[in-house]
């Protein structure tokens, strides 16, 4: 299987040729791949560094910036804690966790603060820009997915403005024979869409439909994307959430630290979660008859991977 890598040029290309190409693949695959998406290359690398930076402090030092009963929502979760559904052990792996920095008041209960590293100069204010062209990228990437489902171009626009969205800098470290589990086990993402940005490192495996566990290659001029939960849940599945996971490195020349940015785009806390209309018909009747807050749902599944009780 190759998943279709879609030029997203308006320049080049018609709105709505973009959006049956990527409409398609979340029908098929539940994934798709984008190029000519303008994000800055010196942005993106910067943060890379900055992200290799921070996870090559001493734990103590990482430790500070562990919010306890905070979810992951923000700053350091270390090893050992997130652990996917049904996995008999825990992802191998840490992660630092940037969210949105201009709540709207009624918002402000919902998410904590962002976290800054006063080891790094720079480190939230760099983690700040990235978060906000991710934030205006996938309000595009969802305007092609609305057109797909009939839906006006900004029909999402009004529903993730003040979403939960999450910049996740991960880091996978060299594989150690006595751990168990994967880097990250099989799971599904929780938002709307994910936009992971692209590494040269090998590990990603989504489940196609026949149940067979197909490698992912990716570069750094492509983002891979895929549906969440949410999405599939508000289009009747007709959008589909493919599970995947992280696999540990085969041999001993691929066995390095692995570092991963994927972005989570997250609907408004207060958005209620209903099938779309235009999702249902005789031959597709509602899955989902009982609604969900966004905010709910999350709380929900993050109850699920253990990063909340």
């Amino acid at each position: 299987m190759s998943l279709p890598i879609i030029s997203i040029n308006e320049s080049e290309r018609k709105k709505i040729d973009i959006s049956k190409d990527i409409g398609r693949s979340c029908e098929e695959y539940g994934f798709f791949i984008i190029k000519d998406h303008n994000l800055k290359t010196n942005t993106i690398e910067n943060v890379r560094n900055l992200s290799r930076k921070f996870f090559n402090l001493p734990l103590e030092k990482k430790m500070k910036y562990h919010q306890v009963g905070g979810a992951g929502q923000r700053g350091y979760t270390p090893f050992g804690i997130e652990k996917a559904v049904n996995s008999l052990s825990p992802d191998q792996k840490e992660f630092w966790h940037h969210g949105r920095s201009n709540w709207q008041k009624k918002y402000i209960d919902k998410m904590p603060s962002n976290e800054d590293v006063n080891e790094i100069q720079y480190f939230d204010k760099t983690l700040n820009d990235l978060f906000k062209d991710l934030d205006f990228l996938g309000k595009k990437i969802l305007s092609y997915i609305s057109l797909f489902l009939g839906l006006k171009p900004d029909w999402f626009n009004n529903k993730i403005n003040q979403g939960n969205s999450i910049l996740r800098l991960i880091h996978y470290p060299p594989k150690d024979e006595n751990s168990n589990g994967l880097r990250a086990g099989p799971h599904e993402d929780i938002n709307l869409v994910t936009l992971l940005l692209g590494t040269q490192q090998k590990g990603l495996e989504i489940l196609d439909q026949s149940n067979n566990w197909i490698p992912i290659k990716t570069n750094s001029d492509i983002i891979v994307c895929n549906v969440g939960d949410m999405l599939e849940r508000l289009t009747n599945k007709r959008l589909i959430s493919t599970t995947h996971k992280v696999v540990n490195p085969k041999n001993t020349s691929e066995n390095n630290s692995r570092y991963s940015m994927p972005f989570f785009i997250h609907l408004n806390p207060d958005f209620f979660i209903e099938t779309i209309s235009s999702c249902i018909d005789d031959n597709n009747p509602n899955i989902f008859p009982k609604g969900i807050s966004a905010d709910d749902f999350l709380n929900e599944r993050l109850k699920e991977i253990k990063l909340t009780k």
